[in-house]
């Protein structure tokens, strides 16, 4: 059985949409080798479409004082966790595990953080983004002077809270829309890549 990508309106034809759109999803299909769900999910609104990437890629792609990517995958993979959202644990579990070159490093932090084999600074990174997006809790002086002890800057604590609440909004669009991972997802960063001959 076939699973929806959407309980919301599907743009059938790549062409009906604004050029701008229509290129990033190919060109993450170029990139990939498929189209992941949630651009499609998102595509039949094209404003929304370009916010949210927009924000997505000032926050993932920009380089942090001394956040990495494979970190920052991290934060998703706890928060979408929590939020029990399967497609954001699912496709950046993958994300995660070819940042950081480990195939067992997403299912550990997503099923509990606090026991997987991560770093003390990493642990109170998200600790934090927990702290933000299931507690409600807020950046006082106990939770900065927590984090800049293990090393954050101002400029990494923003970071660490903003992807906490990006996510927290793309958990939700994503779990209403009940939008399912790609199968591809599911594989990578766990299996070789065979050797190019």
């Amino acid at each position: 059985m076939t699973q929806s990508i959407s309980r919301f309106p599907l743009v059938e034809d790549l062409a009906a949409l604004p050029a701008d759109v229509r290129e990033r999803i190919l060109a993450v299909q170029e990139k990939a080798g498929f189209v992941p769900n949630v651009f499609l999910m998102l595509a039949h609104r094209p404003a929304e479409f370009r916010a949210f990437f927009a924000y997505h890629d000032a926050l993932m792609e920009r380089e942090s004082t001394s956040l990495t990517k494979a970190e920052k995958e991290m934060i998703v993979v706890a928060v979408s966790a929590d939020h029990g959202c399967l497609y954001c644990v699912v496709a950046h579990g993958a994300i995660l595990r070819i940042l950081a070159k480990d195939p067992l490093i997403a299912d550990q932090v997503a099923v509990n953080y606090r026991t997987a084999p991560i770093s003390q600074r990493q642990r109170g990174m998200l600790d934090f983004a927990l702290h933000l997006a299931a507690k409600r809790g807020v950046l006082d002086d106990a939770w900065q002077t927590r984090l800049e002890s293990l090393g954050f800057t101002l400029d990494d604590i923003w970071d660490i809270g903003a992807i906490a609440a990006l996510f927290g909004l793309s958990n939700r669009l994503v779990s209403m829309a009940r939008t399912p991972p790609n199968d591809e997802f599911y594989l990578l960063g766990r299996v070789p890549k065979p050797a190019a001959s």
